[in-house]
């Protein structure tokens, strides 16, 4: 099992927390370090995924829960009426954030906000949040990572004209959080529905539509 770099600081300061306490306390004492030494490791964890070959499906950004599947008017990046997917990531889901598709970052915003819970439906207006746009060349899509109630730091190692493959890691959100991604309604057929599981990377979220 991988461990994003991030985590590092995490699970060592626990684990050296756990060390001490048993050897200069107690053992029981030692027992609430060690056990948060293995939910850090638990929570960063990156496992492997199998992306799928097919360049025309649209991949889950982040593993959680379908929590809305709505239709919008437009979108800052998109400008064209478009669906948003909302996945809300527990903190006993895996936190990476990846590419639904190829292409390249033509638009990065970040937005400092509130905390509120992840599950809320105005957490993507209020909340902390980090957008990026995607541009394969033939259509555009935004995918946004939105800090929890836990939250406090989003992570992002990508930057504006980045070129990402298709289920490529790009960020992290720490301690509970969601993620949107937005797609026009001309080029992307939407294959989730409200309620659905869906892993990061592997499952499939949407299909591009094939030229008239």
């Amino acid at each position: 099992m991988r461990i994003v770099k991030e985590g590092y600081k995490f699970i060592g300061t626990a684990a050296a927390l756990a060390v001490a306490a048993y050897v200069f306390v107690s053992p029981y004492v030692a027992i609430v370090p060690a056990v948060l030494t293995g939910f850090f490791t638990f929570f960063f964890r990156n496992p492997k995924r199998n992306i799928p070959e097919d360049t025309s499906l649209i991949v889950s950004p982040a593993d959680g829960k379908v929590m809305n599947v709505v239709r919008l008017e437009d979108d800052d990046f998109i400008k064209k009426p478009c669906t948003k997917i909302t996945i809300f990531l527990s903190v006993f889901n895996v936190h990476v954030n990846r590419s639904p598709m190829k292409g390249e970052i033509k638009f990065q915003q970040y937005t400092c906000g509130r905390f509120r819970p992840a599950y809320k439906n105005s957490v993507g207006f209020e909340n902390e949040r980090h957008m990026i746009g995607i541009d394969n060349g033939r259509m555009r899509i935004t995918v946004t990572q939105i800090a929890g109630i836990l939250a406090r730091r989003i992570i992002s190692w990508v930057t504006l004209n980045d070129i990402l493959t298709r289920g490529e890691l790009y960020g992290l959100i720490k301690f509970g959080s969601c993620t949107e991604i937005v797609v026009p309604d001309e080029s992307v057929e939407v294959l989730v529905k409200k309620g659905d599981n869906v892993i990061g990377g592997e499952s499939i979220i949407g299909r591009i539509k094939k030229d008239e």
